[in-house]
């Protein structure tokens, strides 16, 4: 009988190399050097961001129906194709097909990673340990965008931008690699698959909107992570241009961005110890009004010590992933476990969509500082509307 064990080493393998991507340390710079200005980057973003509200929730009933292991897969490929095609691209267009190839992948692989991961542990009954072990994969995504980092900035200024893309489709290669060797596990505590015939897709979409107004608890718990992720989006896409505006060469890129991931490795390892002995209603509280505090400061101080701020907010941030995904998980549906997790992805898709909108009109009259002081009038505006709700319905 095949040990579910080993589909925790290659998740662990897969989600490694899918983050040692160096060509992520200046791939703003490598846009723009291809003619690519920051509205048009915004209109990708948008792009990005509309492919995964699309594609969200039919590739999480598909993960649910067909099973994980193939949306992995199709994950894996597409990550292929975007590197290879990122090396030849040339004009607006072709980086919003690389996007949109890229929206779809990350569609494939959110919910079905998370449900893969959990039924895992299940066949094993060790599903208690979800966070713990997400927490672990977070980590392992920081430990390899860290190595990435400090290697990337040095390679891009001795080979060249386009240096780093390669050796980023090789990562991506090893990734689909580890996909591969997973096996799907059973759905069933006891080990046994489901007879019955798999849900109509309508069903799928009736069955998890009523599982959301049955848990309004949950509903604003998700809603307060996508906020604070679309807001975290922008830190991870425009923090290599706040640097350059703020005069710091690229041969320290890399180490700026190790540290920026590097602070949210204590969250990540350490957030299922707060399980139990935190309330959601005051961590979630806390983050939003250090996301408050933190983007403020990027737009106001428009100098070095935003570096402080960026840091702030990251060190935050690294805390919410395995919480927040473990408390949805813990309360799914097996037959809808990624479809759920999908819904979760397509909400913050959608928060960074919109949001975007007003960053990039903002950006465009204030540079990349104005965007980050329109996402703290957003966090401030979404805080004010927490705090008189969380009382009603977050009690725990």
């Amino acid at each position: 009988m095949y040990n579910y064990a080993y589909n925790l080493y290659w998740l662990y393998a897969m989600r490694f190399f899918s983050s040692l991507i160096p060509a992520y340390v200046i791939e703003r710079l490598y846009w723009e050097e291809r003619g690519m200005t920051i509205q048009m980057v915004i209109y990708t973003e948008i792009i990005f961001a509309a492919t995964v509200i699309l594609c969200e929730l039919p590739s999480g009933i598909a993960a649910d129906r067909w099973g994980r292991w193939r949306l992995l897969l199709l994950a894996g490929i597409l990550g292929c194709a975007e590197f290879l095609l990122l090396v030849f691209a040339e004009n607006f267009w072709h980086f919003a097909v690389v996007v949109l190839l890229a929206g779809i992948g990350r569609s494939a692989s959110s919910g079905a990673e998370q449900a893969m991961l959990y039924e895992s542990l299940l066949a094993q009954g060790r599903e208690r340990h979800y966070e713990r072990h997400v927490g672990r994969l977070h980590a392992l995504d920081i430990t390899a965008t860290v190595i990435a980092a400090l290697s990337g900035s040095v390679l891009a200024s001795l080979y060249g931008f386009t240096f780093n893309y390669w050796l980023s489709l090789t990562a991506a290669a090893l990734a689909l690699l580890f996909a591969c060797l997973l096996r799907e596990p059973p759905r069933a505590i006891g080990g046994e698959e489901p007879e019955e015939a798999p849900m109509p897709i309508r069903a799928y979409v009736v069955a998890s909107l009523r599982f959301f107004r049955r848990q309004p608890q949950l509903c604003l718990v998700l809603l307060s992570a996508m906020i604070i992720g679309a807001a975290v989006n922008f830190i991870d896409e425009f923090w290599q241009l706040y640097l350059d505006r703020v005069g710091i060469p690229v041969l320290y890129f890399g180490l700026v961005s190790a540290g920026i991931y590097a602070l949210r490795l204590p969250g990540s390892l350490l957030a299922y110890l707060l399980k139990g002995k935190v309330t959601y209603r005051m961590l979630l509280g806390g983050v939003l009004a250090l996301m408050v505090t933190g983007f403020a400061w990027l737009a106001a101080g428009q100098g070095i010590s935003g570096l402080a701020a960026i840091a702030l907010i990251c060190l935050a941030s690294g805390f919410l992933e395995p919480l927040v995904s473990g408390y949805m998980q813990h309360r799914a549906d097996p037959a809808m476990r990624a479809t759920l997790g999908s819904f979760h992805s397509l909400g913050e898709h959608a928060a960074v969509m919109l949001s975007g909108l007003g960053f990039g009109y903002w950006a465009g009259r204030a540079d990349v500082f104005g965007g980050f002081g329109f996402v703290a009038v957003m966090c401030a505006v979404y805080l004010v509307m927490y705090m008189v709700v969380a009382r009603r319905v977050l009690n725990q």
